[in-house]
């Protein structure tokens, strides 16, 4: 998406345990976990950063593997941003649904959130409270044609291929210059990306009425992804973004006093799902 370069994807089984771990194979199979420990610099997308080694744009895969209940598993590719694809988290479920998903025995490791934790700037927010399973909402508000937007999923519910997995990421027109003049977006096109105008959206239809919050819904999901557990708790965020969603998973990876780690969800009965599962994918990506 931003570099524009070449890349090959291949994800792999893991043990019990291991957790989502990117290797660089071009880089003799250098490997950085996707924790919060390794967030690099967050703008346009979700980076990690290991010893001077990059991974880019991590967010959409990590948001398939955390809506697929996929807790463990070896992501090697040969440069230092994942693909775009379709512009989804789609393409990634369809892969891991082909693939397979194994159950394993250890038991999965949550972690539940204790007490209420905020972070805010000027009008923008996003907070996590205590609650008996996942859910997320979101509330965006971008200029015409977009507008007000709201968006819930409860996560628990095996809801996440056919309602937010599809949703691609969206770009304003009058931005493209300017954005490509950072050094960002060589890599977009038509085919990965919404693209807006003043009128309207250029090269739709679009999958959603609502499309534009449920992605961002998608990388919220992904982003927090890097406290490397998945929550027992409600998120909420109103027109936040890959840094308010990172500078959560900080704050809740500095204070332990907010969250616990548990093996049991809840009074709910535990679902074939709560157990940890990984995956392989025979082919590319």
């Amino acid at each position: 998406m931003h570099s524009g370069a070449p890349v090959n994807l291949r994800i792999l089984p893991a043990t019990a345990g291991r957790g989502i771990v990117f290797r660089r194979v071009d880089l003799d199979d250098f490997e950085i976990e996707a924790v919060g420990r390794n967030l690099a610099r967050v703008s346009y997308a979700t980076s990690l950063q290991k010893k001077g080694v990059l991974i880019s744009t991590t967010e959409h895969l990590l948001s398939a593997f955390i809506g697929m209940g996929l807790d463990n598993a070896i992501v090697e590719l040969d440069n230092l941003e994942l693909p775009i694809l379709d512009g989804s988290a789609q393409p990634f479920v369809d892969l891991l649904l082909e693939a397979g998903l194994k159950q394993q025995r250890k038991k999965r490791s949550y972690l539940r959130i204790l007490r209420a934790i905020e972070v805010r700037e000027g009008n923008k927010s996003i907070a996590v409270y205590p609650a008996s399973g996942y859910t997320v909402a979101y509330n965006i508000q971008f200029a015409t044609p977009i507008g007000e937007q709201s968006f819930e999923i409860d996560l628990s519910r095996d809801l996440y291929r056919k309602e937010v997995s599809p949703a691609r990421t969206f770009g304003f027109l009058r931005e493209e210059k300017a954005m490509r003049n950072l050094g960002l977006i060589r890599g977009a096109s038509e085919a990965n990306v919404i693209v807006l105008t003043e009128e309207g959206v250029k090269n739709g239809p679009l999958r959603f009425t609502d499309e534009f919050v449920r992605h961002k819904t998608l990388d919220l999901i992904g982003d927090l992804a890097l406290l490397g557990k998945q929550i027992i708790g409600r998120i909420v965020a109103d027109r936040a973004g890959h840094a308010m969603h990172t500078a959560l998973v900080s704050k809740l990876l500095r204070d332990r006093t907010l969250w616990e780690e548990t093996t049991e969800i809840g009074s709910a009965p535990e679902r074939p799902e709560s157990r940890e599962i990984h995956a392989a994918v025979p082919r590319e990506a």
